[in-house]
């Protein structure tokens, strides 16, 4: 099916090499794995961490996973990796080298986690307990998005906590847990300063890591049928992007 997006799509890879040093920032759900029902019915290859190496030695180095999911969780479908990576939304960062950059995040007070909790009992949601926050997951009912989303609007503003809000799901964070922050963390140091930045990725709360890009001098790439702000390029689904990597 033809895609819908007025955006073209990317120069090559190898042609964008050739222009200069570049750094990859991509997203995991729904850029390099399909979307799942529930976060944990993923189905990633087997040769996916393997072909992600061999991308960061192409790059030099300048490759970065910048995903939602808590590192602890990433690590249980890709394996040990010995790539940059930011996971929480960008609050928890790695070196390629198991090196942390800045602080550990923190996770939700308890009085928020029990309210979160109570409410997808009593809707019959599903609720992710991660390191650095909370999701309500609404995809297997779609109907209670809106009363999802202003839930938890609510609990964020008595907590003084930020929502991002996804594909089918409403999180709960710490303020300034966003995949912005993680790239411009990653792009004071090497071996990623100095480069043009290309985040690549499918989600709403990807656009602060497209938006980051741009003020590097970089661009965004999305990925999938939504409706992007900040992207300069677009990619049909998770095997355009597959193919474009070369993985």
């Amino acid at each position: 099916m033809a895609s819908s997006s007025p955006l073209p799509s990317p120069p090559s890879l190898a042609e964008l090499l050739a222009r200069g040093p570049l750094s990859l920032f991509l997203d995991f759900d729904g850029t390099l794995v399909g979307i799942a029902p529930r976060p944990g019915d993923i189905h990633v290859p087997d040769t996916l961490a393997g072909n992600l190496h061999a991308l960061r030695d192409r790059l030099d180095g300048r490759l970065a996973l910048v995903s939602g999911r808590a590192l602890d969780d990433l690590h249980t479908h890709l394996g040990e990796v010995s790539i940059a990576r930011a996971g929480s939304h960008g609050a928890s960062r790695f070196l390629a080298d198991g090196t942390r950059l800045g602080k550990a995040p923190t996770g939700l007070p308890d009085e928020a986690v029990a309210e979160l909790r109570s409410f997808a009992d009593e809707h019959g949601l599903f609720y992710e307990t991660k390191s650095h926050g909370g999701a309500l997951h609404f995809r297997g009912d779609p109907h209670k998005e809106e009363a999802t989303l202003d839930f938890a609007s609510r609990v964020a503003s008595r907590h003084g906590l930020d929502v991002t809000s996804g594909k089918s799901v409403a999180e709960l964070v710490r303020p300034g847990a966003n995949k912005g922050a993680a790239l411009e963390a990653f792009m004071a140091i090497e071996p990623f300063s100095g480069s043009m930045p290309v985040f690549i990725g499918d989600d709403v709360t990807d656009e602060h890591g497209m938006d980051a890009a741009i003020e590097f001098s970089g661009f965004g790439i999305a990925v999938g049928e939504r409706a992007s702000k900040a992207a300069r390029y677009h990619l049909e689904d998770v095997a355009a992007v597959h193919q474009w990597l070369d993985l």
